[in-house]
Parts: C-alpha cells; structure tokens; sequence
C-alpha cells in the first residue's frame, strides 16, 4: 500500500479508503462488514470513512467496533454531519446545535474519543458559514476532531469557507470529499484548482461509477441480480450510467485493462490516483474479495499513452 500526505497536513492516508455507504448496517451482514474492515487493515488500508446517516447510525456502530481491537494511532477514521437524523426542525444541517450534538452522537456510537476526519456532508445555504465553521474550529481546539473536510462543495463554497476562516482566524478544511471517476470528473474544471491553491486534498467517493466500471454490467443484457442498479435505494447516483454511449465506452475500457492484464476496475481506480490532488479513492467493498483485488490498483502504474488512450475513449 502507498500513502499520501492530506493537504498541507502532515496526515498520511492510504491510496484506497474503505467506506461504508450503502453496505455496512445496510445491505451487508455485520459479520461480513467486519471481516471486510479486517481485510482492508491486514492489507494496509489505514483510512475508514462512515456518516452519521449511513443506516441511520448503524455504520458508525460497526465501524467503531471492527476498528476498536485495533491501535488508535494506527488508523484515520472519518465521519460526517449535515443529513436529517430526526423528524425536528434543528435534526439536520450544519447549525451549531446540529453539528454539536451530531458529533458527540457519533463519537458514542463509534466508542471513540475522536474522530480524524469530520466532513460538512454538504453546503448549508441556511446556516451563517461562520456558525458552522466556528462550532467545528472549537471542536477542534478541543481535541474532538482532528481535521475538518467538506464533501460535494463546489469551488465557490470551498472558497467561502476558506476566507471565512481566515477572517475569524479559524483552522482551515484541508480534504473535499466529492464523487470522481472517468464519467464523473466535474472536479476536474474549478474545484481541483481551488484546492491545490489552497492546500486541500480530495478523498473520492464511487471511484468504480456505482460498480459500472467493474463491468458487470453488459450492453444488451438483463441487470445482474443482485446488483445495485436494481436496488432504488442505492442506485441514485446511477442516473445515465447504464446506457450504451456509456457501456460501449465500458467495453472498450475493459480492452485496455486486459492488454494492461489487470482488472477494468483496478484501471479506474490507477486512473483516479494519476491525479496529484486525489490523497485516496473510496472504495466501498461488501466483501473482503473485492478489498484484495481494489488495494491493487495502488501499485499500478498507467504510462503517458495509456492515459491518452483512455481520454480518447472517454472523449
């Protein structure tokens, strides 16, 4: 496994996360959930990534029991606030009282005394940004969270929050947790040059497109049962993905991985990490399997004419 500094910290996190959306507490046995956590440690996989809302808590439960019988030190846990987790009018955003409650809800349900990572799980147009990013530089100062991210903002956002910070003297975000693949790559235009002016790396969600990109999915035959894109409640970022424009591009791809001799899925994610910015891809496996055959990816190595030949395909 390689590692990578995040931002302008000192922090080291893995070229693979292991995440925890859609699977753990969800759609995945506890008892696989765990093996799968153990899996990803063994192979050196130190970044775990789980949200308040996943399973309405469930996630956070398992995940902080998998990595309780491990060194604290030894690994960079993140969750998220933002998502409704109650029926009240203050249950959601990132309000002060919200983002209070939310984190110590977190950290009794994680069974930790802090988190490495907390996320702004998206913008809060109905919260004074200074409120919000107040509330967590004091979470901060007291050892609560150890670094403070972002996920979907755009680069106007991320640039609110910096100067923000920097006029209330405030600690500054120094991660972005966005969707990024080859057919998600808005990043690419405004938010990737924002951070890499301002010190902030990505961890990127859905690097495998919602499992498109492993292939499974095939140009004139029937959903794979089973599979995600079946299942309404975890097929919402799908959207376009399963059409041909988009599957004969897939098949193409996975060409590329075959004289590469490695797997389409292994290519993506080696696509993802060829970006400076991008600190670790976000994988979210719901077996140990498909743990041992993404932390591949890692150590692949795509040379200036493969990437040509992908751009090529993706034009």
């Amino acid at each position: 496994m390689n590692y990578r500094k995040l931002g302008r910290t000192g922090l080291k996190v893995s070229e693979i996360s292991l995440g925890s959306w859609l699977t753990y507490g969800n759609s995945t046995e506890k008892e696989t959930a765990v093996k799968t956590i153990d899996k990803a440690y063994e192979l050196g996989i130190n970044s775990f990534d789980t949200a308040n809302v996943y399973a309405t808590g469930e996630s956070e439960r398992i995940v902080g029991e998998a990595l309780g019988k491990y060194p604290r030190e030894s690994y960079v846990l993140a969750t998220k606030v933002f998502w409704p987790m109650g029926e009240g009018p203050n249950d959601r955003g990132l309000s002060r009282k919200h983002v209070f409650e939310q984190l110590h809800a977190s950290l009794k349900r994680l069974n930790q005394e802090y988190v490495d990572i907390y996320y702004c799980h998206r913008y809060d147009p109905e919260t004074p940004i200074d409120e919000t990013l107040r509330t967590i530089d004091d979470m901060l100062r007291q050892g609560k969270i150890l670094y403070a991210g972002v996920s979907e903002w755009t680069a106007q956002q991320i640039q609110e929050a910096l100067q923000t910070a920097d006029r209330y003297l405030l600690d500054r975000i120094v991660v972005n947790q966005p969707q990024y693949n080859m057919f998600h790559r808005y990043i690419e235009k405004e938010v990737i040059p924002v951070s890499e002016q301002n010190g902030i790396s990505q961890i990127v969600f859905s690097p495998l497109a919602q499992g498109v990109l492993t292939g499974k999915y095939k140009r004139g035959s029937q959903l794979p049962e089973g599979s995600r894109a079946l299942d309404p409640s975890s097929n919402m970022y799908m959207g376009n993905l399963l059409k041909d424009e988009v599957l004969i591009k897939v098949e193409q791809l996975e060409k590329v991985a075959k004289e590469l001799d490695i797997k389409l899925s292994q290519l993506a994610i080696a696509w993802i990490l060829r970006q400076p910015n991008v600190a670790s891809a976000l994988i979210g496996a719901s077996k140990p399997e498909q743990v041992e055959e993404n932390v591949k990816a890692a150590g692949v190595q795509l040379t200036d004419e493969v990437a040509a030949k992908i751009e090529e395909i993706l034009e």
